[in-house]
């Protein structure tokens, strides 16, 4: 079930916090640090919008993909990008919002779409001012996908009617933020800013919106255990688009803090379950479109080719271990598990290295 907080965010926090003691302690400071770090670092100078299909969009240059279903009910954003980002990403929001206003395309839904034909159809001059941002899902906790929570969730709204309204007294400042309870526990337990916390968080395997946004159903599917233990995958079922967050990046080896609960088999998890969801037009390609977490935007194949590759990681890692072999071992051999694979999604520098990467991986398997 979805647990509102926005109201009572001070009690249910002080119980999160408690939760989260236990292991914070273990985690030195500069641990803490690291990990905050992780991710894509250099952002580019522009941020550029790639239509996807139907209302969905995906955003590039903000340190992660960002998704977004833009259409006459607000916008849905998947992720909110680095935090020095989040000026640019706000503004890029209302630029696509302008121009697809300026085209009629937010004043309702078409007929086509099953809507009726209503007056705001018809070719006048004017337009319904577009609805802002009213719901952030973060896919992870890591900092290139949380980082401009607090900014661009304060620039968006919540609707509320009816009693709801007159009890809550905040009800309508800001967009809510959407997460598994494990993303919550994480950011508390890394001191992330309190407007930044997730206001509704879920429990159970699978959640889906209560009602259609922008013409379509939107499922929020937990990955337990991929790159971290928060992990969300976001389905857009009308347009038939999959937002996969980390568990699935073009340009890179995956990211997997062990610390927070991640391991590469719930990685390759995650990917046989995007695979199964997806449907592809021919031959793996086309039909249902995939938005990694970076890189461009992907299909089935991609999906497969990236699943393949980490198993045969994975599998070779695990023989390295049943023969004995060390940490230290793996990461000096001349042609290590990732050997093959290191000129396409390989790192010696950055804050995701593909050592750090081969270490995730031969620590989750032998210290699990």
């Amino acid at each position: 079930m979805m647990s509102r907080i926005k109201h009572s965010r001070m009690i249910h926090i002080a119980g999160v916090l408690a939760i989260v003691a236990s292991f914070t302690a273990l985690l030195s400071t500069s641990a803490l640090a690291q990990r905050s770090q992780w991710g894509r670092q250099e952002l580019p100078s522009d941020l550029n919008w790639w239509p996807v299909r139907d209302n969905i969009w995906m955003l590039v240059g903000a340190g992660a993909n960002l998704t977004a279903s833009v259409g006459p009910d607000g916008v849905f954003l998947v992720n909110t990008g680095r935090s020095r980002a989040s000026a640019r990403i706000q503004s890029a929001i209302e630029s696509l919002q302008a121009q697809l206003n300026a085209q009629g395309a937010l004043d309702g839904r078409t007929p086509e779409r099953g809507g009726a034909e209503t007056r705001s159809r018809m070719p006048i001059n004017s337009h319904t001012p577009p609805k802002p941002v009213r719901y952030i899902i973060n896919t992870s906790p890591l900092a290139h996908n949380v980082g401009g929570n607090a900014q661009i969730a304060a620039a968006g709204v919540t609707y509320t009617g009816g009693n709801v309204a007159g009890t809550i007294s905040d009800s309508a400042q800001g967009a809510a933020i959407l997460a598994h309870e494990n993303v919550l526990v994480r950011m508390v337990g890394n001191g992330a800013d309190f407007n930044a916390l997730p206001t509704e968080v879920y429990i159970i395997p699978e959640y889906k919106m209560t009602t259609f946004f922008n013409d379509e159903g939107i499922r929020l599917v937990h990955i337990p255990n991929a790159t971290t233990d928060g992990d969300t995958v976001v389905y857009f079922r009308g347009s038939d688009v999959i937002a996969t967050g980390d568990l699935f990046d073009m340009n890179s080896f995956p990211i997997i803090d062990i610390d927070s609960g991640g391991h590469i088999n719930g990685v390759l998890d995650g990917l046989n379950y995007v695979l199964k969801l997806a449907i592809p037009e021919f031959r793996t390609e086309g039909g249902t479109m995939i938005i990694p977490g970076a890189g461009r935007l992907a299909d089935s194949a991609d999906v497969g080719y990236y699943r393949d590759m980490l198993t045969i990681i994975r599998d070779q890692t695990q023989a390295l271990i049943d023969q004995g072999r060390s940490l230290q071992q793996v990461l000096a051999m001349d042609q290590p598990p990732t050997f093959g694979y290191e000129g396409r999604f390989g790192s010696d520098s950055g804050s995701w290295t593909t050592a750090m990467f081969l270490e995730a991986v031969y620590r989750s398997l032998n210290e699990n």
